[in-house]
């Protein structure tokens, strides 16, 4: 019997349309530590109809944007459509190397109310990659108080 979700895979993998998806998978490659799995080139283009890589060993297909196929990608549609979050062993180091990629960072990283310490960036084609790196464990109550804490300073 076949397993219906392959080997590798998870129930939930993100595909990404990218105008570049070949430029795409060499910064993923170069930020994000990526590994290229596969690609399908459209014959006589220099488009992909499909690629996959993996991040810390979780696949992430990728594809370019392609009217025909009524995709389109994020920077197209003028605004972030989707954001990645990404667990590493440290927030900080991430996102440095992203950035230094040439990734744009919009928040830096800071620790967070619900344990995490947690930065964001918005990669050159478009997408949103938020870095955590958890530090401690908190329960529900001290999520939700911290939570309010957070709204009543007015962030939100």
């Amino acid at each position: 019997m076949v397993d219906p979700i392959p080997d590798g895979y998870t129930a939930v993998t993100p595909y990404l349309i990218v105008d570049g998806a070949a430029q795409a998978i060499e910064f993923y490659k170069k930020a994000l530590g990526a590994v290229e799995v596969m690609r399908l080139e459209i014959p006589d283009t220099d488009r992909i109809a499909h690629a996959e890589i993996t991040i810390g060993g979780d696949h992430v297909m990728l594809t370019d944007a392609n009217p025909a196929w009524g995709t389109t990608d994020p920077k197209a549609l003028g605004g972030i459509t989707a954001s990645m979050s990404l667990y590493v062993e440290d927030a900080d180091a991430a996102q440095a190397r992203a950035v230094a990629a040439g990734a744009t960072e919009k928040m830096p990283v800071t620790d967070m109310f619900w344990g995490d310490r947690m930065g964001c960036v918005v990669d050159p084609f478009g997408h949103q990659w938020s870095f955590l790196t958890h530090t401690r464990d908190l329960s529900d109550e001290e999520i939700r108080k911290g939570f309010l804490e957070m709204m009543e300073k007015g962030c939100g």
